[in-house]
C-alpha cells in the first residue's frame, strides 16, 4: 500500500488544533518543557554535593543541588547556574560541574515543575523561583565574602535578565554575568522554530504573535549597567540564532565581551577552550577581552571591530 500524502485540509486541521493549543496554554506551553523526577545526581560525576530546598514566596517548594569546591581547592566564588527550558538538573549539569575543581562553588536550582520541584511552570511565577534561590544564597555561610557570579544559559539567561533589570538591588551583589546561548526575544525564537517546518511556515508569523514578548531579555538588557557581561554563542547554534546574541551585545551597556563559539545550543563548556575563557574572565571581569579565535565585536562603543 502506497503512504498517503497529508492533504490540505489534514494539514489546515492540525494548523488549526496548534493554534488552539497555543492560545489555551499561552507562554508557558511555549517556553517551558519540564520533565519530572531525577535520572541521576552529581555523585555520578565524582562530584561532592547536597541537596537543598527552597521555598519561594508563594510556597512553592524548590529542589537544588550544592556543589562545594574541591576539598583543598581555595574557594574563588560561588556561581548560581540558571539552566535552560528543557529536562531537569541532571540534564544541565555539563554546563557547571566542571567548576568545583575550579574553585567555584555552585548552587544549581530545577524550576517550579522541573526534577523534584513542585508546582507548574510559567511566567510571572517562575521570577519568585531566581528570587528563592538568591535567598537562599543570602543566608549561605559559605557564600559571604566571596565574589557571586550568574550562569544564565538559553531560557536561565532569559529570564535572569529580566529579573535583574527588574531587581538592581540584586544585581549589585553579582561581580560578573556569564549568559550562555540565550534568546533575545522570545517571540523571534518561536518565529524561526515554526519557520523550520513546512507544515508552520505559512504561518509563523500568526503563530509567533501568539508568544508573548514582553519579558524577553532583548527588553531589559540595556538596564544591566552592572556588573561585567560575558555572552557566548554558537555560531552552530540551530535552535537560538547567532543573531540573538548580536542583538544582545550591541544594546547590552559596557563593559561586556562576545565571545562566539562552535558547537550545538548550550553546549558550550564541553569544549575545554570556553571553559578556560570564562576562567579568565572571573579573574578579572572589568579587562577580560576575549579569546580571539573566532570573531568577536567591540567591547565599547569606542573600540573598532578587527578588519
Amino acid at each position: 500500500m502506497k503512504p498517503t500524502t497529508p492533504t490540505f485540509c489534514s494539514v489546515r486541521r492540525l494548523l488549526a488544533v496548534v493554534i488552539a493549543m497555543l492560545a489555551l496554554n499561552g507562554c508557558s506551553s511555549l517556553l517551558f518543557y519540564p520533565e519530572r523526577g531525577q535520572a541521576f545526581t552529581p555523585e555520578r560525576a565524582g562530584l561532592v554535593y547536597q541537596d537543598v530546598t527552597l521555598v519561594a514566596a508563594d510556597g512553592v517548594r524548590l529542589h537544588g543541588w550544592w556543589l562545594p569546591a574541591k576539598a583543598g581547592v581555595p574557594v574563588k566564588g560561588t556561581v548560581l547556574h540558571l539552566h535552560g527550558n528543557g529536562g531537569n538538573l541532571p540534564g544541565h549539569l555539563g554546563g557547571s560541574y566542571w567548576l568545583p575543581e575550579q574553585g567555584y562553588q555552585v548552587l544549581l536550582i530545577d524550576y517550579r515543575g522541573y526534577g523534584l520541584s513542585e508546582g507548574k511552570p510559567r511566567l510571572p511565577e517562575v521570577y519568585q523561583d531566581i528570587a528563592a534561590a538568591m535567598a537562599w544564597l543570602d543566608q549561605a555561610p559559605e557564600v559571604k565574602g566571596k565574589p557571586l557570579v550568574l550562569l544564565g544559559q538559553s531560557l536561565g539567561g532569559a529570564m535572569a535578565i529580566h529579573y535583574l533589570a527588574a531587581h538592581p538591588e540584586q544585581r549589585q551583589r553579582f561581580s560578573a554575568l556569564v549568559f550562555d546561548g540565550v534568546p533575545a526575544s522570545y517571540r523571534a525564537v518561536g518565529r524561526y522554530a515554526l519557520s523550520t517546518s513546512w507544515m508552520t511556515w505559512p504561518l509563523q508569523v500568526p503563530l509567533s504573535w501568539l508568544v508573548p514578548d514582553s519579558d524577553s531579555a532583548i527588553n531589559a538588557i540595556e538596564q544591566l549597567t552592572s556588573p561585567p557581561k560575558l555572552f557566548f554563542h554558537s555560531i552552530d547554534d540551530d535552535l537560538v540564532p547567532m543573531d540573538n546574541v548580536i542583538r544582545l551585545y550591541q544594546h547590552a551597556p559596557p563593559p561586556r565581551v562576545l565571545q562566539l563559539t562552535r558547537g550545538g545550543h548550550v553546549q558550550t563548556f564541553a569544549d575545554p577552550t570556553w571553559r578556560e575563557v570564562m576562567l579568565r574572565f572571573l579573574d578579572d571581569p572589568s579587562h577580560f577581552s576575549s579569546l580571539r579565535r573566532l570573531a568577536e565585536l567591540p567591547n565599547s562603543p569606542d573600540e573598532k571591530a578587527p578588519q
